[in-house]
């Protein structure tokens, strides 16, 4: 695989660090198109979960430049939406998966998360009912600064969580990585709460595809991939996961020790 710099397993997670972000991106692209083809050979229909944020640019594109998926069988969630932001505004994920992905490639059914509801706790059901109605067969997902998947972040992040969607209070770090990241333009415009899809609906997951580009994810990618299984880094926990890879570039994988080369 071109720009493949090493590849090795942690436990059950499979690690490939590539020599570039846009390598890796269109690398996990290419796998994860190869892996819906091979699914939709075998059943009619595709469910899916994508994560929304600039660490998944790369990725989504070759995602949407891959040819022979049949995206008419494709059932597409999102992994989280913030509390009190339309659907329209720029920030928010929906919106983000929109303009990046299922604009392009019009799945034959988007499930959005709505961050504007009246009664949240019906949402909540609303969307953990879809999931169950559409069992993952792949999620698409990142890791955040802190260690979060999707916003779970730690160190509440449970991982046998009896919820598959939940509305979560935001973790500082995770609201100013949105800053960073230049979703919002301040702090105080960053929403202090979300939706979210819960540890145990990710790994519900058959096949999980984690994209982590970038200096800013070193700490974390190495608690994720070194440290010890623990809501500290909730990421972790896909150590534990049956069909699990994590690309990485050499920037994001700049802390992984030594000892990983030439495995």
């Amino acid at each position: 695989m071109s720009g493949l710099v090493r590849a090795f397993a942690v436990e059950k997670l499979q690690v490939k660090i590539f020599s570039g972000r846009g390598k890796m991106g269109r690398s996990a692209g290419q796998a994860v198109a190869e892996k819906m083809r091979e699914i939709l050979r075998m059943k009619e229909a595709l469910s899916m979960v994508f994560a929304s944020a600039p660490s998944q640019n790369e990725f989504l594109e070759g995602l949407s430049q891959s040819p022979g998926i049949h995206w008419s069988r494709v059932t597409a969630f999102h992994l989280d939406e913030y509390v009190g932001l339309s659907s329209e505004a720029p920030e928010s994920f929906g919106h983000f998966l929109r303009m990046k992905l299922f604009e392009k490639v019009r799945p034959g059914n988007i499930y959005y998360l709505n961050g504007m509801a009246e009664d949240l706790g019906v949402e909540c059901k609303r969307y953990t009912d879809l999931l169950k109605d559409h069992p993952l067969d792949i999620a698409c997902i990142g890791i955040g600064e802190n260690g979060h998947l999707a916003f779970n972040d730690p160190p509440f992040a449970n991982f046998q969580d009896p919820l598959f969607v939940k509305v979560v209070e935001l973790d500082l770090v995770s609201r100013q990585q949105q800053v960073r990241d230049g979703c919002f333009q301040n702090l105080d415009n960053v929403p202090r709460k979300a939706i979210t899809l819960t540890i145990s609906a990710i790994l519900s997951a058959t096949f999980i595809y984690c994209v982590v580009p970038a200096s800013s994810k070193a700490e974390a990618v190495r608690g994720t991939v070194e440290g010890s299984i623990s809501r500290s880094c909730p990421a972790s926990i896909l150590r534990t996961h049956n069909a699990a890879v994590l690309f990485l570039d050499t920037d994001s994988a700049q802390l992984v020790g030594s000892v990983r080369k030439g495995k």
